[in-house]
């Protein structure tokens, strides 16, 4: 369990290193008791190494011949036991790009998925002993949930008609279930997440091709009802208006080739080529 410490600060012990190098160099010039001389710069050797100088958003992990005595997490120049080891761990912010990697999907099409996590350290005690190497660990953890997500949901709703969640469009939830699942595994760690997102999502590339004809099928299909549903209403009305201003008669015969042309001129291809009738409609 982490244990905050608060050492002495560092300046009035500086200040007493000084003092004690300059009265072992006094003595070294006099001639005067060398022993002492010596014996000074011992002291001043044991000394040096208990001082640490902390950055903003830093910490030092203090452990004594294997015994844990604290995390230090304030910044500043501070002296402490001399003997203590002191390890870092940093508590800024820290970005993960996760690699693509090829998972499948659902429904088993294999797709490239890749994300960016965001986190930092919050228990310096989990994060220096409770895994070998947090950064490694946060690395392998991140893409085990990546893996994971992307088993849990379909690329999208074209195979799975019943999805309310996809990879593809439900953004919001799918990257909050990617913090949550890798803020799981690292709780272990003392790590927070603090963002998680996919940033790269497509169809693995043996299959792109084929899904790339199956999305411009469905555009097409869709494109094709809507002219078609378009064309027979303007029909409808076409057909309508004349016959309530008695423009023309029409038997069913006559109807029917109106209808058939008016059709053809709104849901061709092509631009209709007009052909000028200079008979009657019989001819």
């Amino acid at each position: 369990m982490e244990k905050t410490i608060k050492p002495t600060s560092g300046w009035a012990m500086l200040s007493l290193l000084i003092l004690l190098v300059a009265i072992g160099i006094f003595f070294l010039i006099i001639r005067q008791f060398p022993l002492g001389a010596v014996s000074l710069f011992i002291a001043f050797a044991i000394i040096a190494p208990g001082f640490i100088a902390i950055d903003p958003n830093s910490s030092r992990v203090m452990t004594l011949f294997g015994s844990y005595i604290g995390s230090v997490k304030e910044s500043g120049f501070f002296f402490t036991n001399p003997f203590y080891s002191k390890n870092k761990v940093s508590l800024r912010a820290v970005t993960l790009d996760v690699p693509s990697i090829k998972v499948n999907d659902k429904q088993g099409n294999p797709i490239m998925i890749g994300g960016v996590v965001t986190y930092r350290v919050q228990d310096t005690f989990k994060a220096a002993f409770a895994v070998e190497n947090y950064p490694d660990f946060v690395k392998i953890q991140s893409e085990t949930a990546l893996r994971k997500l992307a088993g849990m949901y379909s690329y999208d709703n074209w195979e799975d008609e019943a999805a309310n969640i996809t990879l593809r469009s439900s953004f919001d939830e799918i990257n909050h279930q990617l913090a949550h699942e890798v803020g799981e595994r690292l709780q272990i760690a003392g790590i927070e997440i603090i963002e998680a997102r996919i940033n790269n999502l497509a169809y693995a590339t043996e299959i792109a091709q084929a899904m790339l004809q199956r999305q411009q099928a469905t555009a097409i299909v869709a494109a094709r009802s809507t002219i078609v549903e378009g064309a027979v209403g303007m029909v409808e009305m076409a057909l309508e208006q004349l016959s309530r201003k008695k423009i023309i008669d029409f038997d069913d015969d006559k109807k029917a080739a109106m209808v058939s042309n008016l059709l053809v001129v709104l849901c061709g291809d092509r631009n209709a080529q007009p052909v000028l009738n200079t008979g009657t409609l019989h001819q």
